[in-house]
């Protein structure tokens, strides 16, 4: 679904530019749920903003959907947001009217598209548990019935994946669990990649699998051991727990992307030695192999 090699975003104004990805590698499988972990300032909001088609790369490849979006037109753009991707953002004003009823707010994109289906739209409220709420205002709705109301929104016109920037940053922990559930159902039951940008490291165990971006660069992923472990299992095992794995990241021509705490507890800087003895690659400061 997703495939991003050595991506680049830069941020340039008359006196300054920002770098805000420098060569960042990605894969996402069709049907994949995952999460992108970072802290503020790393990226991953940037990464996010490319994938939804908001904003432009600067270099490198990043295509989604068979879409290549270094290369798309303005015209194919429209397309692209309209059919393959469905965004949810933290602040779900900008996914809400107010003025609209919950229902008539999932019809909307809908109606801009020409195909109205309000039986479909009655049924994502369903689905996000908001069926009796389905005709309130939103002023009559909590913020974490909003929230859903913006999940329903964004799969309004049946997108092939769905884009979360902070879902459950501005809603409590039971809603916050109500709406990793939801991600969770939707993933499995319609097939939809979902993506969740967050810096709550507790929703790793509600994915399948979690990378980690800093200053602009995939960094390590963690992959569950026993990713197809249903959740009533897990809740009936007592003491089980997710088991998680890290990982660094290779891209096409080798190059490993190390994360810098591990190089700095080395004190590796601008190089170091590796060696081979036959089952692991070994990576060491320079100064660890003199005398």
């Amino acid at each position: 679904m997703i495939d991003c090699e050595g991506l680049v975003k830069i941020y340039k104004t008359d006196d300054l530019e920002v770098v805000a990805l420098q060569g960042l590698n990605l894969r996402v499988e069709d049907g994949e749920m995952m999460a992108i972990i970072g802290n503020s300032g790393s990226g991953k909001s940037t990464l996010l903003n490319i994938l939804g088609g908001l904003d432009r790369p600067s270099a490198g490849s990043v295509s989604v959907g068979g879409w290549d979006l270094l290369k798309i037109t303005e015209e194919q753009l429209v397309e692209y947001k309209r059919d393959t991707v469905g965004f949810i953002w933290q602040n779900n004003a900008r996914n809400l009217l107010p003025y609209l009823t919950a229902l008539e707010n999932v019809e909307m994109p809908m109606m801009l598209r020409g195909k109205l289906d309000r039986a479909y739209a009655k049924q994502l409220l369903e689905w996000v548990g908001l069926k009796e709420r389905m005709h309130n205002k939103l002023q009559q709705l909590s913020g974490g019935e909003q929230q859903r109301v913006a999940i329903a929104i964004s799969l309004s016109n049946r997108p092939k994946m769905l884009l979360a920037d902070e879902p459950t940053g501005s809603v409590d922990t039971r809603t916050s669990d109500m709406i990793m559930d939801i991600f969770r159902r939707m993933n499995r039951e319609l097939g939809i990649t979902v993506v969740i940008v967050t810096h709550d490291l507790s929703l790793a165990s509600k994915v399948d699998r979690v990378v980690a971006i800093r200053d602009g660069l995939t960094s390590t992923e963690f992959i569950k051991r026993n990713p197809n472990l249903d959740e009533e299992m897990a809740a009936g095992a007592g003491s089980l727990q997710q088991v998680h794995e890290a990982y660094v990241v290779v891209d096409r021509v080798g190059r490993l992307q190390v994360p810098k705490e591990y190089l700095s507890a080395l004190g590796i800087k601008d190089k170091a030695t590796i060696e081979f003895d036959g089952e692991r690659i070994v990576i060491l400061p320079p100064k660890s192999l003199e005398g």
